[in-house]
């Protein structure tokens, strides 16, 4: 059984509409679901389509967008480390990239010692036919798109056709939306998504700041120097990354900001919201906890952690020609001055007092106070009981 013949009026109304409207007007999601549903109106009998873009992104390898007929469309994204995995290596998608030519394939009659496993996915959820076809970028990057059908006889010659001719100009509807997607990531990943947004929304001017309420987590990796000396530049790099891993998807998951890697020093904050300053310690600790339970899960990965709140000023410092984003004031001094002392009394983790106010007694152990390096007053500082830490070295 054929489908109709899509008419020569169907691309031009469909490619006009992506090159124009679509694409000065629509989000991604909003392009790839309209351009489903006007194929499928157009004749055409789309079930799945997945459109995928590379991203400039040491973590994130891949975002993009699914719809699914009578479900709409949504992101996704890809992590890095799965680009490396079957997963990526062998799928049609990895071929379209890298040979920059389509692949067609029928989801009938598999062949396990042959076909890619993604393939066996779809024709499992419904899918009878396949087509993916690259779609190229002004810079002369490949991205993907790949479609599928329930049609009991596939995809026509002429469905084929109709979505071929139409990739190029789908190609020109999402790169203006890729490649600030792909900017917005690279500086979520490099400045935190606070740090992000703010330059994004034109904050880029040396002297642009703002004052928050913020509690802030540091973290140092125990035993650095001596792990430098012990090994080799590729082994240190490696736990390195992972005690970095462990406190980014910690402070991520809590809705912090990861803002500096200062060495083996790691700067977060968690800006006070509606919760308070009280909700906002409460996550650093939490995230604190977290990281020190993946930690000792890792195995032979101790760091410390110091815990702070108060006002910082956040923006962007620097000289004509080279700025940075961070934040700093007496609370980022007073924390910075913590890790001597819990490094000293052997501790997993210390607060200050404006912190420790926060937390239940029986899960403190006070320290006594201290005269703090340029710290005007004497600070009463905590210890913090941390559930499953590894013990400090």
């Amino acid at each position: 059984m054929s489908h109709p013949a899509k008419s020569g009026a169907s691309v031009f109304n469909l490619a006009s509409w992506l090159a124009g409207p679509a694409r000065v007007s629509l989000t991604p999601v909003e392009i790839v679901a309209q351009t489903c549903e006007r194929l499928v109106h157009a004749g055409v009998p789309l079930w799945r389509v997945r459109v995928g873009q590379r991203l400039a992104n040491p973590l994130i390898g891949a975002w993009g967008i699914i719809w699914v007929r009578g479900a709409g469309a949504e992101e996704y994204t890809v992590p890095r480390s799965v680009l490396a995995t079957s997963s990526y290596t062998g799928s049609p998608f990895e071929h379209v990239v890298k040979t920059r030519t389509r692949f067609r394939h029928s989801l009938q009659h598999l062949d396990p010692a042959h076909d890619h496993p993604v393939l066996f996915e779809l024709a499992a959820a419904g899918s009878t036919d396949y087509l993916a076809l690259p779609i190229t970028y002004g810079d002369g990057s490949v991205q993907g798109a790949a479609f599928t059908t329930d049609h009991s006889s596939g995809f026509s010659p002429e469905d084929v056709a109709l979505i071929g001719e139409l990739s190029p100009f789908l190609a020109a509807a999402l790169e203006l939306a890729a490649m600030r997607r792909s900017t917005e990531s690279l500086l979520q990943t490099y400045l935190g998504d606070g740090p992000a947004k703010r330059i994004t929304a034109g904050a880029i001017r040396r002297g642009d700041q703002v004052e928050i309420e913020a509690a802030v987590l540091l973290t140092d990796l125990r035993g650095y120097t001596a792990l430098a000396e012990q090994l080799a530049p590729d082994q240190l790099l490696e736990r390195l990354d992972q005690y970095l891993e462990v406190i980014v998807e910690a402070v991520r998951a809590e809705h912090g900001d990861v803002l500096k890697f200062i060495g083996d020093g790691v700067l977060s904050i968690f800006s006070v919201n509606a919760g308070g300053r009280k909700e906002a310690c409460a996550r650093a600790r939490r995230a604190l906890e977290a990281a020190q339970l993946m930690a000792a899960e890792v195995g032979n990965l101790h760091f410390v952690g110091c815990l702070h709140a108060g006002p910082v000023t956040y923006g962007n410092i620097g000289s004509a020609d080279r700025l940075d984003f961070t934040v700093v004031g007496p609370t980022v001094n007073l924390i910075s001055r913590l890790e001597a002392v819990a490094k000293r009394m052997n501790q997993v983790a210390v607060c200050s007092g404006e912190v420790a106010a926060f937390f239940p007694a029986d899960t403190l152990n006070p320290l006594g106070s201290f005269v703090l390096p340029v710290i005007p007053n004497e600070q009463t500082i905590f210890g913090v009981i941390v559930p499953n830490a590894g013990a400090g070295e």
